[in-house]
């Protein structure tokens, strides 16, 4: 897979406190792309960050209806993966991908 394919597949690093707790574990979150496999995810973040991946879980997380301004809208649906790593492991999400 090229290069390119792996920044389709991984769209950004998820920074919340629920996500820091889960870094204490060894497991990073990030937002990927909905059609994105666990397989695809783990071969993404293996060749861009250089580290071994244990498990991937994913999760969508259905777009909530809002108002604005009086005006009903909806937001995306965002789909998202805890990749657990292996023992030893770390990827440094503060520095950017």
């Amino acid at each position: 897979m090229s290069n390119l394919k792996h920044y389709d597949v991984i769209r950004t690093p998820v920074i919340t406190e629920k996500a820091t707790i889960l870094a204490e574990s060894n497991k990073v979150v990030f937002n990927v792309a909905k059609t994105a496999t666990k397989p695809e995810i783990k071969a993404a973040v293996e060749a861009l960050f250089s580290v071994k991946v244990k498990s991937v879980n994913t999760l969508v997380r259905k777009g909530k209806v809002k108002r604005f301004k009086g005006t009903l809208g909806s937001q995306s649906d965002v789909k998202k993966a805890i990749v657990t790593l292996e023992e030893g492991q770390a990827i440094d999400i503060t520095t950017g991908l």
